[in-house]
């Protein structure tokens, strides 16, 4: 059977944070309790006024096929957020509402690179990113960045590896797996160089003692991913969306059209309360989240693991465990399989992302005393 596969099925890496979670779920079977920070999903449940609007956009039978791009009423809400947060004014019609953020990468990298092309994109970076684009046939340009840099793309290294082949550079802030933002200067002088900017901003909102930027506010080059998962804890509800130059919106909705049809109709219905009335709830997780970002940076410090850079945004801390060894694939099974805490290896993010592991703090305040205890425990017996 496996000559009857296509080479980009055969060839397309794992999410090795998926096999950390799924090896974890093997081992929850036999008895034991397993500290989950290898996963970047909040832990609250979705605020009820959100979860009260998709019951109601049931009730009222709101469950069809919507357009394309999604219903008029969610696209002129994301509108107006992104006026009231960033200054930024955008129609209407800039806007596809997709099925979460993944498939509208998908969207975009299929509008943008051709077979051969390039895509700038930082390392460390989100583990699917490259894979969007070699499925694609382009090839992704990996530029590293460092701890001491917080981990920040250099404008002038970027501008060093810029060819006719390159077509877009990828940016995330903040950033997964890393936690750090890019900085309103850097942000600027990458907006300058010419070529469109995919700006992946689904972490917005999670920001603590500083305040992103969205790329809007340098240039309309740009394509903007967004969504409701992270900010909201509505991953389930599967929703993200693009905002767009208006160019590319028609062949970006014909993508749609062909692959997805339109968005869940009861999610974007949901989405809409989301934007509107549940911010007393994003603040309360917000605060909860910070409070556990706090412990978490200061208790690995105390364990040894270097943080040169503190993270400002998400819910990730990557650390610096090169002291305990070269390969965070093997330390990370190890520390699951011994202390029964689950931790996502650096080498899932890029090979720059090699002798870190990422730790996210979605969880309980009680669970990351729990597996930090463990793991000191584990670090003890080393």
């Amino acid at each position: 059977m496996k000559g009857l596969m296509t080479n980009k099925a055969l060839e397309i890496p794992s999410f090795i944070v998926m096999d950390v979670m799924e090896k974890a779920l093997e081992i929850q079977k036999q008895g034991h309790h397993i500290i989950h920070l290898e996963i970047g999903e909040p832990d609250f449940p979705t605020p009820q006024c959100i979860c009260q609007a998709g019951i109601e956009a049931i009730q009222k039978g709101y469950t069809h096929y919507t357009h394309s791009q999604g219903i008029i009423e969610l696209r002129e809400t994301i509108c107006q957020w992104y006026f009231d947060k960033h200054g930024v004014s955008i129609e209407p019609d800039q806007i596809i509402i997709t099925s979460g953020t993944s498939p509208a990468l998908l969207l975009i990298i299929s509008a943008l690179l051709d077979k051969g092309d390039q895509i700038i994109m930082s390392d460390p970076h989100y583990p699917c990113y490259p894979n969007y684009a070699r499925f694609l046939g382009a090839e992704p340009l990996f530029i590293k960045v460092h701890e001491e840099d917080a981990f920040q793309l250099d404008p002038t290294t970027v501008r060093k590896n810029l060819s006719p082949r390159v077509k877009a550079i990828l940016i995330n802030s903040p950033s997964n797996p890393t936690g750090t933002l890019l900085s309103r200067e850097k942000m600027a002088a990458i907006s300058e160089l010419g070529v469109p900017i995919i700006s992946d901003e689904i972490y917005h909102g999670l920001v603590y003692g500083e305040k992103e930027c969205s790329i809007l506010e340098f240039t309309d080059n740009a394509f903007v991913l967004n969504g409701f998962s992270k900010l909201f804890a509505m991953t389930g509800w599967r929703l993200g969306y693009i905002i767009a130059p208006r160019d590319f919106v028609r062949p970006l909705q014909k993508l749609q059209q062909n692959f997805f049809i339109s968005a869940s109709s009861v999610s974007q219905w949901a989405a809409i309360a989301a934007l509107r009335d549940a911010q007393k709830d994003v603040e309360r997780m917000r605060k909860i989240y910070n409070e556990r970002r706090v412990f978490l940076v200061s208790r690995l410090k105390e364990l040894g693991f270097g943080l040169a850079t503190e993270p400002r945004g998400a819910f990730y801390v990557f650390a610096n465990a090169k002291h305990l060894s070269s390969n965070s694939y093997d330390l990370a099974f190890d520390i699951l399989e011994k202390a029964h805490v689950g931790v996502a290896p650096g080498i899932d993010f890029g090979k720059n992302g090699e002798g870190f592991l990422r730790f996210s703090y979605a969880n309980s305040m009680e669970n990351l005393q729990e597996g930090l205890r463990r793991i000191e425990k584990y670090l003890q017996a080393r």
